[in-house]
């Protein structure tokens, strides 16, 4: 009897042994916590990044801790207009360039597309010349502004100054070429590339470019096909030789603001938080209601380059100037408390935005924004997605200007079709822009709406006008005449904020938006980038939890 007691004891234990070394061992960050299969084992299985801590932050960018606030609410509202009604908004953590996009920042992009795709090769020439700034919008009939029309751009004088003449379309390509470049960095330090493959493209080692969605999706497209002879350290590992989303090595895309986050980091209301409260509303990016500064050091300085009145662009000489007549060199002012700095003055800002009067906050009062035209990758006849190798896609603009919308190696995409859509309840199409303002529905006329009607009568019948080139290259032009058209808001006009060296204070409130259409251009529009923050809505390493109550 007692040696039965015993065995079933020692069964017993055994049994109870070996529930807790699996429960150590499925706590493991190498062992799955729901089938207890091992995690990155050299055998094969399962890959993923266990040791991931946290999103760093991209190069040129500071961290921005999403959050709820007011949109709109302009305290001057002399247009009486109805363009800022306040709406309360929540905004996700995302990641900002920390000034406007200079122009060293872009003629880097510049050199970048000139020796890659040479404009002397008739099959490239319109992708540099498509990515060129608008030295022109200096140009005045009544001003001598030739200085900067000829130097602004590339004198060193003013390098650090932010970049202007660029169009929205132009912006966004800078962004997509951005994002690129900062992930061959990565893949180079984690050693999915050998050390200076990205330089070999600009000296014409290589026949092909890197493209992030090529990669992750068909990795050995990338770089002409010749990305076996261009991995790191890491190829040694068969298992894990290209990385992946789960690597949590490639970062995500360089973007646009969207209004909704722009407006958020330019009011940075941290600064003004006392025990879960806010002290008010700020009018402008710093405290206070005023454009100077009232502290004890620097007292009576302007906080911003504003236009401060008719004929003064500065002010006088020597004597409370704010040190900029045209645009100012970045970091000349403080920055806010997100650590922005001209998010009022210098230069109006693109956002990525279509325009509409009224923000529709009964649909949508999270991360909101209005533009989304969502995609699809093209997959060929393989099953694989198709790269485009040789093909460059063109658009001709409204204003004659060409630009590359997909260059050689991206990925081919495809607007979502029905058959995506069925039955889902959170979009039913691929072109999102008009919704609930401008589309068929929200047109009083909506039951005599067409598209291939051009006649009819909606919401936004702004001008069609069509502009494309022929076969010799000459711009053929055929203008809208017609006499109803009321509105010159379409899907291709774009929210433009934070008020320049050519407005005055009024402009500056961060909750004031204005529109131009897309292809436009001018001298006091440039624009930042951002990237979205995967990952925790801080960046703390700990996580505070309560302890329940005994």
């Amino acid at each position: 009897m007692k040696k039965h007691l015993i065995k079933v004891v020692l069964s017993c234990a055994v049994v109870m042994g070996s529930f807790s070394s699996c429960k150590n061992s499925s706590s493991s960050k190498n062992v799955s916590r729901a089938t207890g299969w091992k995690i990155n084992a050299k055998e094969g299985g399962f890959q993923y990044n266990s040791d991931f801590k946290e999103q760093e932050t991209p190069p040129g960018t500071v961290f921005v801790e999403g959050g709820t606030f007011t949109k709109g609410k302009v305290q001057d509202d002399i247009m009486h207009d109805w363009n800022n009604t306040p709406t309360q908004q929540h905004v996700q953590s995302f990641y900002m360039d920390e000034t406007e996009v200079t122009n060293v920042m872009y003629l880097e992009y510049l050199d970048y597309l000139k020796a890659v795709y040479p404009p002397d090769d008739p099959k490239y020439a319109n992708i540099y010349e498509g990515a060129l700034p608008d030295t022109l919008v200096w140009r005045n009939r009544l001003g001598f502004n030739e200085t900067m029309t000829n130097n602004y751009l590339r004198h060193p004088a003013y390098a650090e100054y932010p970049v202007v003449g660029v169009n929205w379309v132009q912006a966004t390509q800078y962004a997509e070429w951005r994002t690129d470049r900062v992930n061959e960095v990565m893949l180079e330090r984690e050693g999915y590339l050998a050390d200076d493959t990205k330089y070999k493209v600009l000296n014409g080692e290589l026949d092909g470019t890197f493209s992030t969605e090529a990669y992750l999706n068909n990795p050995e497209s990338v770089y002409g096909g010749e990305i076996d002879s261009l991995q790191g350290k890491q190829k040694k590992d068969s298992i894990n030789s290209f990385a992946k989303r789960s690597s949590g090595v490639i970062m995500p895309e360089y973007r646009l603001p969207t209004e909704t986050e722009w407006e958020y980091a330019a009011q940075a209301l941290v600064g003004t938080r006392e025990y879960n409260n806010y002290r008010g509303r700020k009018k402008y990016p710093w405290e206070g209601d005023y454009t100077r500064n009232g502290q004890r050091v620097g007292r009576g300085d302007q906080l911003a380059n504003f236009k401060q009145g008719k004929g003064d662009y500065g002010g006088i000489a020597g004597w409370s100037d704010d040190g900029a007549d045209i645009t100012g060199q970045v970091k000349s002012y403080k920055p806010n408390d997100f650590g922005l700095y001209d998010m009022a003055g210098n230069v109006n800002e693109w956002v990525a935005d279509v325009y509409r009067p009224i923000v529709d906050d009964e649909i949508s009062d999270f991360n909101y924004y209005r533009g989304n035209v969502f995609m699809k990758k093209a997959i060929g006849e393989d099953g694989k997605v198709e790269v485009l190798r040789d093909e460059i896609v063109y658009d001709t603009l409204p204003n004659g200007k060409i630009v590359a919308i997909n260059l050689p190696g991206e990925i081919k995409e495809v607007a979502v079709t029905e058959e995506e859509t069925y039955l889902r309840t959170n979009f039913d199409k691929s072109d999102n822009r008009g919704f609930r303002d401008g589309d068929p529905g929200s047109s009083r006329f909506f039951n005599r709406f067409s598209e291939e009607d051009g006649d009819t009568q909606k919401m936004y019948d702004s001008p069609k006008h069509q502009v494309e080139r022929n076969e010799d290259g000459e711009i053929v032009r055929q203008y809208d005449e017609s006499n109803y058209r009321t509105s010159l808001i379409n899907n291709e006009v774009r929210v433009y904020k934070g008020g320049s060296w050519r407005d005055r204070a009024y402009w500056l409130d961060p909750a004031q938006r204005r529109y131009l259409p897309q292809y436009m251009a001018t001298d006091d529009i440039g624009f930042r980038c951002a990237m979205s923050r995967v990952g925790s809505k801080s960046r703390s390493k700990k996580t505070v939890r309560h302890k329940k109550a005994r």
